[in-house]
């Protein structure tokens, strides 16, 4: 008898039946409205030929969680990679301007395997600003550094992220479920840390607070999780998730316009 075929669902499929390569899922956490600024330069994106799936040019398959709050937003985008088997999870928040090479630089990052982890950069929408980039916590921005250079730090942003499965299946894996917005139940890969407390030696009322992207760059140094998920020569680092300063991305105001860093 002949062995029966598993039935393979039509968007993971390419004309011959074949499965499609899952190679990057582009996530983008939105509350609906973007800028035209940023939609020309995300559909305007240099294409690597053949990237992602069995058709020549074709973009990566994308989704867009509207109306979540970021983490929330993170944890289903997460999910969706996980469980579709992608290689990679691009996040692309929905106020970074990417440059027009974006992906194809990206790519060369996904041909060679060597990091798991890799941020653009982008500044801070204040004026002054500074980059987002750090090394340790609450001592300022890290800017010592030059634009075009590959860096690396403990803490980068989320909003132009490359981080591959392998990282993101270990966490998933020892994540508790909870109830996002809207009723839908994800893993708590993501957290933006807000909590109030009475120290219970002054008495005294205390906030804690936070942003989801340095909540998991520090769950993933202190969980080991590089070092887990076969990681092991970035687990010994200090700093261990690359910063690539060529990716120069322009961070905008949704009312006004203006882009981040002014000027430059």
């Amino acid at each position: 008898m002949a062995k029966k075929q598993k039935k393979i669902p039509l968007f993971q499929r390419n004309m011959d039946s074949k499965p499609i390569r899952n190679r990057v899922l582009i996530a983008t956490p939105t509350l609906g409205n973007v800028r035209m600024e940023w939609a020309t330069a995300r559909w305007s994106q240099v294409v690597p030929c053949n990237w992602s799936c069995g058709f020549q040019n074709v973009l990566a398959t994308q989704t867009f969680p509207i109306g979540y709050r970021v983490a929330e937003a993170q944890n289903i985008a997460v999910q969706n990679a996980v469980m579709n088997n992608f290689e990679w999870l691009f996040l692309h928040e929905d106020d970074v301007i990417l440059p027009p090479d974006c992906y194809s630089k990206l790519n060369v990052y996904m041909k060679s395997g060597d990091v798991p982890i890799i941020s653009g950069l982008y500044y801070l929408k204040a004026n002054p600003t500074e980059p987002i980039a750090y090394r340790g916590r609450g001592n300022g921005c890290f800017d010592k550094f030059k634009i075009g250079e590959k860096v690396w730090v403990d803490g980068v942003p989320t909003g132009c992220l490359m981080i591959h499965s392998s990282i993101l299946k270990l966490m998933y894996q020892e994540a508790e479920v909870y109830n996002a917005v809207q009723g839908t139940q994800v893993k708590r890969v993501f957290h933006t840390p807000s909590e109030i407390y009475q120290d219970p030696e002054t008495g005294l009322y205390r906030s804690l607070s936070g942003t989801s992207d340095l909540w998991w760059c520090d769950q993933i140094m202190k969980n080991d999780v590089l070092k887990r998920a076969g990681w092991g020569k970035l687990s010994k680092q200090k700093y261990p998730f690359l910063l690539d300063t060529s990716i120069f991305c322009r961070h905008i105001d949704f009312s006004s316009g203006v882009q981040y860093p002014i000027g430059v």
